[in-house]
């Protein structure tokens, strides 16, 4: 049956996509009621997520006309919802309890100090990329040549997805326009994508000038490198970010922005929840409908699609959804309530996700940022600025660094512990400088009511951890049991803890002295042993927000993982996941990057079959 315009006054109505529901219809456009679909006809993929994999993907399958394509996203679209979604800055203020968050807060951590960590995720259409820090790495060749190793298809090393990093790339000059000669190796970057991409537009030299020193200085650990994403990103090199002259450039505003969402064959129904994904009745194997709501006492509707459900809900709510749509492990199923559908035990396990800690110190000087953050007085002025300048000024750059380090272990470690890295030339340590006391990943933005700060940033990007979503309840409003397992292995307090003496040593270097003071956190300055340090991590690290593994890909046939390499969830016919969750382990570097190669490659994956 067709769309019934009164499926808001049932409590369920059954929608199905196998006939047309008119002779014609409308253009695709952006929909808040699911009553607007009613003029449309069926569709051939159901997108569910609109962040950056579901945007990618979307977008992709309708440069074909003949696909028609709904993209269903839980949250609102950016539009209309402030200076906040636009202004690069001001990412500081999507951090906590918003609408446009999923608000999360996993279990306490045994590992740091039994702290229940809130955890901000995008709940809107652009998802992470439509509130993250704008961060554009893409990871190291070693690990994109792990994946295609550990699932078997070449097609996921670093020579084989280069040009899917060259279609989501487009490279923009600094919204200052100074000469970027020598910041960045244009040979190795897209110029004609659809992400922009560009360098920092606004510098504090007081801070730059110091970096440049401090890579003179101790070469040995921090070299300068032209380009970290060259797949060789040890040293240091210019932070690259998805701003386009001064503003956020997501994938919202990139891959659903006006070029596109006008297509005919592209329709998105926002604030709207999957809540199961259904297996059709003819075929046990086929998962083709799924079930949704507007809100959680509302109406369950159902839509199926006639060639595939696409899966880009994120690392956390992907599992999640599987979960509550009887995929995962049957005896965990069980005992929820839930009956079994498909028997895929990894479903929710394996999550990865970087762990580190922040060290912020008093500076000589007022040329930080802290003064933006504390005085809204200073803010409004700026944004004047950034108004009438087209972007420019230091609201047109993320808050953070306009550097990166990284950086491999001592190879001491590793005489007591195996090295998680998948090869000689990937860091396990992501740092740098940031300008203000900017702990841009943290809930609380909270800073000193006086002085001036720089913070040393430590990452573990190689963790050996290992943690997992799992389910309490059967309502899919309700939050997942999130537990990152942060320093269950012990190598990432190990690790931490190096990356500590690594952050100590770069803001020691001569370069910085009479500028730096004394460090913010007392604690730091009696760390005098490996066992205090270690301490130290434990009490003030906290998970990043680059989370992967909880449905992962694995050869062809194995028995173990979620999904085969070309994305299909194991066992069923036209269900495929395409976010990060996908990922077996967390690259080295904020996952933003590694997410649109792998959305481009994954929406290829889908046309080959059905073009």
């Amino acid at each position: 049956m067709c769309l019934d315009i009164r499926a808001s006054m049932r409590p369920r109505i059954l929608l199905c996509a196998t006939v047309l529901c008119l002779a014609g219809y409308c253009s695709g456009a952006i929909y808040e009621s699911v009553t607007e679909l009613s003029r449309h006809q069926s569709f051939d993929f159901i997108v569910v997520g609109g962040g950056a994999g579901g945007a990618v993907v979307a977008n992709r399958l309708t440069e074909n006309p003949k696909f028609n394509v709904l993209l269903l996203e839980a949250g609102p679209t950016p539009e209309g919802l402030g200076d906040n979604y636009t202004v690069p800055f001001f990412t500081v203020f999507l951090r906590s309890n918003t609408l446009t968050d999923w608000n999360y807060t996993s279990v306490p951590q045994p590992g740091l100090d039994n702290h229940a960590i809130p955890y901000p995720r995008g709940r809107l259409l652009g998802g992470c990329t439509s509130m993250n820090g704008m961060a554009y790495m893409r990871g190291s060749k070693a690990d994109f040549d792990r994946y295609a190793s550990v699932t078997g298809d070449p097609g996921w090393a670093w020579d084989a997805i280069q040009p899917y990093i060259f279609k989501n790339e487009h490279w923009v000059p600094p919204t200052d326009g100074h000469d970027e000669t020598g910041e960045f190796d244009p040979a190795i970057h897209g110029f004609h994508g659809i992400n922009a991409v560009s360098l920092p537009g606004f510098l504090t030299k007081a801070i730059e000038n110091r970096i440049e020193e401090t890579t003179q200085e101790l070469s040995d650990l921090f070299p300068f490198n032209l380009d970290y994403n060259s797949g060789f990103p040890l040293g240091v090199g210019w932070q690259q970010s998805t701003i386009k002259h001064g503003k956020r450039s997501s994938s919202f505003t990139s891959y659903l922005g006006p070029e596109f969402i006008g297509r005919p064959n592209l329709h998105v129904l926002v604030n709207t929840q999957a809540t199961r994904i259904i297996q059709t009745r003819q075929n046990p194997k086929e998962f083709l409908t799924v079930e949704f709501a507007q809100t959680r006492d509302g109406p369950r509707y159902q839509l199926t699609a006639s060639k595939e459900v696409i899966i880009s809900a994120g690392s956390l709510e992907t599992p999640k959804l599987l979960l509550n749509s009887g995929i995962g492990d049957p005896a965990a199923l069980r005992k929820l309530g839930i009956q079994p559908a498909v028997d895929l035990p990894d479903v929710g396990r394996n999550l990865s996700v970087h762990v580190g800690a922040f060290l912020s110190y008093f500076v000589n000087g007022t040329h930080t940022f802290d003064d933006i953050l504390r005085n809204s007085t200073r803010r409004e002025i700026l944004l004047d600025e950034w108004k009438t300048t087209n972007g420019g000024g230091p609201l047109g750059i993320t808050v953070g660094a306009n550097h990166v380090a990284f950086n491999r272990l001592p190879s001491t470690v590793f005489e007591t512990y195996p090295d998680p890295a998948p090869g000689p030339d990937s860091p396990h340590i992501q740092g740098g400088v940031w300008n203000g006391n900017t702990k841009v990943n943290m809930v609380d933005i909270s800073i000193p009511a006086d002085g001036h700060f720089i913070t040393a940033t430590n990452f573990l990007v190689t963790p050996a951890s290992r943690g997992s979503i799992t389910l309490n309840t059967t309502d899919p409003f309700q939050q997942p049991l999130i537990d990152f397992g942060c320093f269950t292995n012990e190598f990432d307090v190990v690790g931490v803890r190096e990356g500590l003496k690594l952050a100590m040593a770069y803001i020691g270097a001569k370069a910085w002295q009479g500028y730096v003071l004394a460090p913010l956190n007392e604690n730091i300055t009696t760390a005098t042993s490996d066992a205090d340090l270690e301490s130290f991590a434990r009490a003030n690290s906290s998970p990043t927000g680059h989370i992967v593994g909880t449905a992962s890909m694995s050869p062809r046939g194995a028995d173990y993982g979620v999904v085969d390499p070309d994305l299909l969830v194991k066992g069923i016919q036209h269900l495929r996941i395409v976010d990060a969750s996908v990922l077996p382990y967390v690259p080295a570097g904020p996952t933003q990057g590694a997410t649109y190669i792998l959305a481009e490659r994954g929406a290829d994956l889908i046309k080959a079959k059905w073009e």
